[in-house]
């Protein structure tokens, strides 16, 4: 018999994925929504006896740590401007602006500081903002703009319109920038 490293147990019941998703208030929709499956899949699994697969070691974890999909939650509300700060396909920060009030509210989805928009900083002005698009963009005192700025159809240097044309993607790195408005 293989050796098992990990405590988590091969199996669970549709009575204990119903209950976990009770617990964590939410509805077969929403359950199966932050588990990437179908409503029909989660009304399959609470109505088996025994289920297998990824979604027992799910239910573990949300069984020890029932805060944890608050942690991935979107902010509510539609901002003027929302950014998704990726590093490769990982969000790392949402950053809400109203450029109207100058306000810039965000939301990290991971511990390191290193791959978050704003690092350490989890009240940024709405100058660290500008600051931080800006090094997402080529530099206004770079040789020949006004050529970059007609390759990308954009009439004159501003950090936005630049983001969403290049995904504010820079060389030698991975982090890119999703716009909605």
């Amino acid at each position: 018999m293989k050796d098992n490293r990990y405590i988590f147990p091969k199996t669970t019941c549709g009575s204990e994925i119903r209950e976990v998703r009770k617990a964590l208030k939410m509805t077969q929709r929403e359950f199966a929504e932050f588990s990437g499956v179908s409503k029909p899949t989660v009304e399959r699994w609470e109505s088996q006896k025994e289920v297998s697969g990824p979604i027992v070691t799910l239910i573990e974890i949300l069984k020890r740590n029932k805060l944890l999909p608050q942690k991935y939650t979107i902010p509510q509300g539609k901002p003027k401007l929302r950014m998704y700060y990726i590093y490769v396909n990982t969000v790392c920060t949402i950053i809400d602006i109203d450029e109207t009030e100058r306000t810039v509210q965000i939301k990290n989805y991971i511990d390191n500081p290193q791959l978050r928009a704003f690092g350490i900083n989890d009240n940024p002005t709405f100058e660290d903002y500008e600051e931080f698009i800006e090094s997402r963009c080529f530099p206004r005192s770079r040789d020949k703009m006004k050529l970059e700025l007609k390759r990308l159809d954009i009439p004159f240097y501003d950090p936005i319109l630049i983001i969403e044309k290049t995904e504010g993607r820079m060389a030698e790195d991975h982090f890119w920038i999703k716009i909605e408005r």
